[in-house]
């Protein structure tokens, strides 16, 4: 609960006069019972009084009650917004090994559902304080009528507290376990769009996600989610059955055995009906406030699972260098397709400014992984990388990842020329043109006018916005494989030659050893350990022999 601190200091004066403006209405709901009691027995003379009295107050009831829930809807959606850009830059400043190991559907459940849960919090959060007003209200006036009674419905109060806190801990334990699964459900409902041509072309494998992988998942979300609802429903059963025999006792037993007149008869019957109303409100209020707490909980949780990444001011950026060297660094991770650890390492290799690098491998030897710890992504667990002799600490390593322009074999595109200025635009236009791409897109605004395209021309695209960044160091992962031949010579023949013309370094994941003999060097990835560097046209003479 320690997300709610902030939010209270942020409201500064909002939410106190919110809370004061709902107990004032809830008092004066109370206030009206009173009125409504003393008019049953008041003379003809009194009645006018007391019934503008009572049209004031009712008035009184509803302005404040508008402007109780206007508050509290406003202090909600503000709330909302905060802890989402909180919880973003959260994410956006967490290292990206940790972003890995916590999952998309994990962050997108806390930013969507979650914080919906407390919005929804905040809006019954009138009623709620409104409703306990309202009940405090007539307590005080059953202890104006008689006080051992008080006492009496105090003793049941506590009662009903302990009862209800029991059975609404165990529906806790239930909604908390569905919020858990629903995460699984997430990345489940994510993959039947990610898969649809695969699950189109193989029916067999269509039902078995349905049946196997998704079904499951439903049923236990439906299951956790049910028993804990209908466990807030005992719950709420549980008071009621006390209401009404406070009330049966009260009136029935309790009044007689303390000879209580007519005035106070009438007294208790209008109080507890009027009761009945706030206190059944109250306790079907408890699905919300538990919700809200698992919410709380799990945003708390994602906040302390993406620690901010140590990084000071970003002033290296652009800077160019002479040389990065690895220097017995090792990184191990676990592989999706099996069980075992991979040790990628331990790696030692220098790459010096202007050189164009070929780096080749099979399969699972551990290229993607080689180019996310030169770029800075991931950390070596032992070892240490150097630029032009100095090591790249976890304070700079922010600083460090800006010299790379990249892009991934699992790129993402956005839609538009984000952190580029403005001139950048005229360069796209023109790089449109030379990536023959000027007939399917256009950029308006900064921004791309579609992104419908084939994988193939989503690279070009991706490419073309790598150029634009003009850093000093290149990293293509398998660019060139969703290609055709006329682009990979266009990619091979006259792009890379160029960025190397500009001074650029660049490194080119691939497998397409036609264009080997243009690599200044080119290095081997084996089972993650790198083998001695060859210029590209030994390597073609030593391939040959």
């Amino acid at each position: 609960m320690s997300l709610i601190a902030p939010l209270i200091r942020s409201s500064r004066w909002l939410l106190p006069i919110a809370l004061l403006i709902s107990l004032s209405s809830g008092l004066a709901n109370a206030a009206l019972v009173a009125l409504i009691n003393q008019a049953l027995r008041a003379s003809a003379e009194e009645l006018l009084a007391l019934g503008l009295r009572f049209a004031w107050l009712a008035l009184f009831v509803l302005a404040t009650r508008v402007g109780s829930q206007t508050l509290f809807m406003y202090l909600g959606q503000r709330a909302k917004a905060r802890l989402r850009m909180q919880a973003i830059r959260r994410i956006t400043a967490a290292s990206y090994g940790d972003l890995e190991h916590c999952g998309a559907s994990r962050a997108i459940g806390a930013l969507t559902q979650d914080l919906d849960s407390i919005v929804i919090f905040f809006i019954s959060l009138p009623s709620i304080v409104m409703q306990g007003a309202v009940i405090a209200g007539c307590l005080i006036y059953l202890g104006m009528l008689s006080s051992p009674i008080l006492v009496f419905a105090f003793i049941v109060l506590g009662v009903g507290s302990w009862g209800t806190h029991l059975v609404s801990t165990r529906a806790l334990t239930h909604l908390r376990a569905s919020r858990e699964r629903e995460d699984s459900l997430l990345s489940q409902f994510r993959a039947l769009f990610d898969g649809a041509k695969e699950l189109k072309l193989h029916r067999a494998r269509s039902d078995a996600f349905v049946d196997r992988d998704i079904a499951p998942h439903v049923e236990a979300v439906r299951r956790q989610r049910t028993r804990g609802y209908v466990l807030h429903a005992v719950a709420a059963s549980w008071g009621n059955l006390l209401l009404f025999a406070f009330v049966g006792l009260t009136i029935f037993v309790l009044a007689h055995a303390f000879h209580a007149d007519a005035h106070v008869m009438s007294g208790y019957a209008l109080v507890f009906l009027y009761l009945i109303m706030p206190v059944e409100g109250l306790l079907a209020a408890l699905p919300s406030i538990g919700s809200a707490r698992i919410a709380f909980e799990r945003v708390a949780r994602l906040e302390t699972a993406l620690p901010p990444e140590q990084s000071a001011p970003p002033a290296a950026a652009h800077v160019s260098f002479a040389s990065i060297a690895f220097e017995h660094v090792e990184h191990r991770y676990m592989r999706d397709h099996d069980d075992g650890f991979f040790t990628l390492g331990p790696l030692d290799l220098t790459l010096d400014a202007g050189e164009l690098v070929f780096l080749v491998g099979g399969n699972g030897s551990g290229k993607t992984t080689f180019a996310k710890l030169l770029v800075g992504l991931y950390a070596p667990e032992s070892g240490r990388i150097l630029v032009d002799g100095a090591p790249v600490t976890a304070s700079d390593r922010a600083a460090y990842r800006q010299r790379f322009s990249v892009v991934f074999s699992d790129f993402h595109l956005f839609d538009s020329l984000l952190g580029l200025p403005a001139q950048s635009e005229e360069n796209a236009r023109a790089l449109l043109v030379a990536l023959q791409l000027d007939h399917k897109v256009r950029i308006e605004n900064g921004a791309f006018s579609t992104l419908a395209l084939s994988q193939g021309q989503r690279k070009r695209l991706a490419l073309l916005v790598a150029v634009l960044e003009d850093r000093p160091f290149y990293v293509f992962d398998e660019w060139a494989a969703d290609q055709d031949p006329e682009f990979k010579e266009v990619f091979y023949r006259t792009l890379l030659p160029q960025l190397k013309a500009r001074g650029k370094t660049v490194l080119v994941i691939t497998h397409d050893d036609r264009y080997f003999p243009l690599a200044d060097r080119i290095i081997k990835l084996d089972s993650g350990r790198l083998s001695a560097g060859h210029r590209g046209t030994e390597w073609t003479m030593a391939t040959a022999a």
